[in-house]
């Protein structure tokens, strides 16, 4: 991601065969293609990344998982950007960085982006999780020159990737971190081709608000179902949030009301979601036939 700088302005172009290659990464998605440069041979004189942060209420400041794949592999660790223009680098990778590269440092080092998505389509923070939602077929990963504006950079590649009908957030954002992280270092060591520009109407990925995750029943189960896969599809029962976390869709009719609890399955607008791992408030995940087994709920309990 880039901040806006002035469109006269001239972007330093990436070399076609660069060897010393910056890094700017922070999440597990970016350690596949930190880890690819590596193995490639190519030289990575600095990994930029997040700054540790607390992982849990209990748990002490953490590194970010790419500084921790940087210190595995012996490479230099900052959190300040500005290190990557010092590294006299041919050019600087940036892989789900989770911050704006500056004006002045995209003007001074030619970058390249790695992104989960058919671009285009889903230019933004949540492309894997706005593509499921959308009920997208297919989606996939982009190598792009790094531009001033929101994914807007010509593209050297694009690599596209079926989603399967029970296919999860995390699931599709492995298979795009790898598979794109292969076919990047491939790329590098290759020898990169001219990019050209993107071709078809953009959609933007707004980061999901916790509205975007609340389950509402009356909508149909295909709906619903994908919620669940995103991650983190919340209800509420008895006044309190409840969290499912694995699921089932079914085209099986009942005639009670959407939210209804009816065995292990939710009454949806046109079918049921049959529950498989959830997580009542104030309490860890578990299966929903245990969970079950232990609420005694009363006959005609509604989530919502």
């Amino acid at each position: 991601m880039a901040s806006e700088i002035p469109q006269t302005c001239h972007l330093p172009s990436v070399p076609l065969r660069p060897r010393r290659v910056a890094f700017a990464g922070t999440p597990h998605d970016a350690v596949p293609a930190l880890r690819a440069l590596v193995e490639a041979g190519l030289e990575v004189p600095v990994v930029v990344t997040g700054a540790p942060r607390r992982r849990s209420r209990r748990g002490s400041d953490a590194p970010s998982p790419v500084a921790a794949a940087a210190s595995d592999l012996g490479l230099p660790i900052s959190h300040d950007p500005a290190d990557i223009a010092a590294a006299n680098a041919d050019c600087a990778v940036v892989v789900a960085y989770g911050s704006l590269i500056s004006a002045e440092l995209l003007s001074r080092v030619p970058m390249l982006n790695l992104h989960f998505s058919l671009l285009p389509r889903w230019r933004g923070a949540a492309p894997v999780e706005r593509a499921l939602l959308a009920g997208d077929e297919t989606t996939g990963v982009c190598l792009m020159a790094l531009e001033a504006t929101l994914d807007t950079g010509p593209l050297y590649w694009r690599h596209e990737v079926t989603i399967g009908p029970a296919d999860t957030a995390v699931q599709l954002r492995d298979r795009l971190a790898t598979e794109g992280a292969q076919r990047l270092a491939a790329s590098l060591a290759g020898g990169l081709d001219i990019p050209a520009p993107q071709q078809g109407e953009p959609t933007y990925a707004r980061k999901l608000s916790p509205a975007d995750r609340e389950i509402d029943w009356s909508q149909p189960a295909i709906h619903i179902d994908r919620q669940i896969r995103v991650g983190g599809a919340w209800t509420t029962l008895n006044g309190g949030r409840f969290i499912v976390r694995e699921a089932t869709p079914s085209t099986t009719t009942h005639d009670a009301l959407p939210g209804t609890l009816v065995g292990d399955a939710v009454v949806t607008g046109d079918g049921l979601i049959r529950l498989g791992i959830v997580q009542p408030a104030g309490r860890t995940a578990i299966d929903a036939g245990d969970w079950l087994h232990g609420a005694r709920l009363a006959p005609g309990t509604r989530f919502g």
